[in-house]
């Protein structure tokens, strides 16, 4: 008996490890040597390739390949075809499985539709990553980038709203967390 649940289209390599609760969707193919954490929510046709590890409560939308070397941290968000790299130079005629990067996704960091990741980056904690941004360096916590290439615009809160500082201090305006900006790095203090 699992402690998952996956749909009869999946493809489960052994041995991998799926915590408690997590459900994988239609057509999707979890590779051998994996780790997937408690209540993940893989969607349909998602690829999580050896090696890959996945934290609890990760949500990974349709249509991802998350290759060997990326990591993803507690509460990430993966949205609808974003796209991780492994490789900086790929070749069809070379191989280079033995220069995959690794990349990082730290806890409760949002990645939007369709963006690319770059390899060997790590992506900051609660950072917001907007629709079809290619990130090409590493990204801070809580900071909101968009475009190709990236660029940072602003910062978000825990809750996946915009914080607006006056004199170095911020409100989420759902969580009422309050969020203070000094030297370039944001902190939660309340």
């Amino acid at each position: 008996m699992t402690h998952y649940q996956a749909h009869e289209t999946a493809v489960i390599d052994t041995p991998c490890n799926i915590g408690v609760g997590t459900r994988i969707w239609h057509f999707s193919h979890i590779m051998s040597n994996c780790t997937i954490g408690e209540r993940c929510n893989i969607g349909q046709n998602v690829v999580v390739s050896s090696h890959v590890v996945l934290g609890n409560n990760v949500k990974v939308q349709n249509n991802v390949s998350i290759y060997t070397g990326v990591q993803c941290e507690d509460d990430v968000f993966l949205g609808p075809s974003m796209v991780f790299t492994n490789i900086l130079n790929p070749r069809s005629a070379v191989p280079r499985k033995d220069q995959y990067q690794r990349t990082i996704v730290k806890k409760g960091a949002t990645i939007g539709a369709n963006a690319t990741i770059l390899c060997g980056i790590t992506i900051g904690a609660y950072a917001f990553i907007g629709a079809g941004t290619v990130v090409i360096e590493d990204v801070l916590p809580y900071a909101l980038v968009v475009g190709n290439p990236s660029k940072q615009i602003g910062w978000m809160s825990e809750y996946g709203h915009r914080l607006y500082f006056f004199e170095g201090w911020a409100t989420c305006p759902e969580s009422k967390q309050k969020y203070q900006l000094l030297n370039n790095s944001v902190t939660r203090v309340e």
